[in-house]
């Protein structure tokens, strides 16, 4: 075997707590290398009488690697543990010390998880990984109060810019809630809903208060409360990386320069603050002199802003918080945030902007969750741009899946558009089969969904400002049938618990078809998801059964429930003529007598 190849560390995504009595454990071989993997593990206090073998599953495949995982309960909570692998008559082990053809004779040369020390769970909010958000640029969804309008205020469903105003406002949304309880959607991502002087509020002026053209700090109250009455929970964005240009301090600073008791709150190059070629002389966001950035190292900055934190949750019932521009922010700041946070309200969700690998913000001191943009990217270029094929889609969800530990790609944020990218039926060419395919792939995968306002119901828009026109009200104007694909594919996910967990497995990526199966926690129910992503019609043929080791009740069948393709289910084979771009879900529920998991 190569070992090159193989690959384990004892932290982070490779070894953690799942809970307070599971261990999980991950190991990485080439690529089709190995038949098998176990893990050999004990307690270090007590290895002659702990030591067991548990076989490995595995979890996911890229390019280059397979990944193993197995489920370890600790006897007496501590591990000591070591691989071993075969490939054919090869038999490979694994230690801290290195590769042996023969299991090692001295057991403390194994990993070690020291102890399960339940303080240290990684513990995302449990309602998340069942949500569909739906997210909202207030000044574009819906006027509702149009006392409120700023000046210069423009007639509803004009060409968005950088700077003009439609008056979307916190009326409009509780106006509108009825057309999110009939999409199906359970929570609400606001972009920023306090004071400042931009459309889009990313320039916060007053933390402390929802901007007029919105409306009231009792309003957004209002709105929060009927939200929930309708089981519909509500996040809010938070931009603590910079603030506004009218930020009080801020201006403090602008007078006074260095004299100002505030110049600690930023980061000051050199005095006065201006902008020399472009650049200012303080740190921003990006290069935006409006954005400056606030010093979150600072004692008064931190004291401030966890003061904020606070606010509204305490006083509104806010569900979570979305950090803007997270990765920019020190990582101490975030755990002072998560410990204010958490003490106020365990199940509020704490979701981290962040576009890349982000496994050091997600080892539960921190954030929840992040913004799953490398999925978001895949499935794009897969589905919406057509740049990659099935193989090289599914290697790119593999190394996702295996990218962080099992409770924080239950809880990621999935998205497919939002307001800081072209919309998705732009993106698709304007291709409704896409945007239909992209969607069910979205709504059958582990983690939270999140819809852009809009693409429901068929709004197109390439980048910013484009992508953030006024929401499309008039039902003439709406593409209705596309409306009713997206309500059927969230109401197929809200009813079944196993489109919402973690088991998923690739059964087919080839030529243009696209096939995974979904199984439920307790094994009670499996689905099978298929999809032609091509111009050429596909007949598909998916084996199930033969491979299942399980022993299923033999009442039990399968079933096609989703789609537009003619499909059926045959002994232990699904088949469905599945047209260009079709589609087909498939669903078997079923008892069985051992245990059962994808992972």
């Amino acid at each position: 075997m190569l070992r090159e190849a193989i690959y384990h560390r004892p932290k982070q995504n490779w070894a953690y707590a799942y809970d307070n009595k599971t261990v999980h454990l991950r190991v990485r071989t080439k690529r089709g290398e190995a038949d098998e993997a176990c893990v050999i593990a004990g307690d270090k206090y007590a290895w002659k009488q702990t030591r067991d073998v548990v076989p490995m599953k595995l979890l996911a495949s890229d390019e280059l690697f397979d990944y193993w995982e197995a489920e370890v309960v600790p006897p007496l909570r501590r591990l000591k543990y070591g691989f071993c692998f075969r490939s054919g008559d090869e038999r490979l082990y694994m230690s801290e010390k290195g590769f042996s053809p023969v299991e090692p004779d001295n057991y403390l040369t194994l990993f070690e998880f020291p102890f399960l020390n339940p303080a240290d769970v990684f513990v995302p909010p449990a309602w998340v990984k069942d949500a569909v958000f739906y997210q909202i640029f207030p000044e574009r969804f819906a006027n509702g109060d149009p006392s409120l309008n700023p000046e210069g205020t423009l007639p509803w469903g004009g060409a968005p810019t950088p700077t003009n105003f439609f008056g979307g406002d916190l009326q409009g949304v509780l106006e509108r809630l009825d057309h999110l309880s009939a999409l199906g959607v359970n929570a609400i991502y606001f972009n920023p809903l306090f004071e400042a002087t931009t459309n889009h509020k990313y320039d916060t002026k007053d933390y402390l208060k929802v901007d007029p053209r919105f409306g009231t700090n009792e309003k957004l109250k209002e709105l929060v409360d009927a939200c929930h009455a309708r089981g519909i929970r509500v996040m809010l964005d938070a931009v603590f990386n910079h603030s506004g240009k009218e930020f009080p301090p801020f201006v403090d600073v602008l007078e006074k320069g260095a004299e100002s008791p505030y110049a600690g709150w930023f980061h000051v190059r050199d005095f006065p603050l201006r902008v020399e070629n472009r650049v200012p002389t303080y740190d921003t966001f990006g290069f935006e002199p409006i954005m400056p950035k606030l010093n979150t190292e600072n004692a008064e900055v931190k004291r401030y802003l966890l003061d904020v934190a606070r606010y509204w949750i305490e006083e509104v019932g806010i569900d979570g918080w979305r950090l803007d521009v997270a990765n920019e922010v020190d990582h101490a700041f975030w755990r002072e945030l998560r410990a204010v946070v958490k003490g106020l309200n365990p199940e509020a969700y704490i979701l981290g902007e962040i576009w890349h690998d982000s496994i050091s913000w997600l080892q539960g001191d921190q954030f929840d969750a992040v913004m799953n943009y490398p999925v978001t990217e895949a499935a794009l270029d897969f589905f919406a741009r057509g740049k990659t094929g099935p193989a090289q889609f599914a290697d790119v969800i593999g190394s996702q899946l295996a990218a962080y530990p099992r409770q924080a790609a239950e809880a990621a944020f999935n998205l497919l558009g939002s307001h800081d990218t072209p919309r998705l039926l732009t993106v698709c060419g304007g291709d409704e089969r896409r945007v239909k395919l992209a969607t069910l792939f979205q709504l059958t995968y582990p983690g939270a969904a999140c819809i852009y306002y809009g693409d429901e119901v068929g709004m197109a828009g390439g980048g910013d400002p484009d992508c953030r026109g006024c929401m499309v009200w008039e039902t003439d104007k709406q593409n209705r049938e596309l409306f009713a694909f997206f309500a059927a594919a969230i109401r197929l996910r809200q009813d079944h618990e196993a489109l919402r967990s973690a088991g998923f497995r690739f059964l087919a990526a080839d030529g243009g078809l696209l096939a995974y199966e979904r199984l439920a926690t307790d094994g009670s129910e499996r689905f099978v998801v298929a999809m032609n992503v091509s111009e050429r019609p596909i007949d598909a043929v998916l084996p199930v059964d033969p491979e299942d080791r399980r022993t299923p009740d033999p009442t039990a069948a399968w079933s096609p429930i989703f789609g537009d393709a003619p499909a059926e289910a045959d002994g232990g084979l699904l088949k469905a003529k599945l047209p260009p771009f079709g589609y087909c879900v498939w669903r078997r529920q079923t008892i069985f007598t051992t245990p059962a998991t994808l992972l």
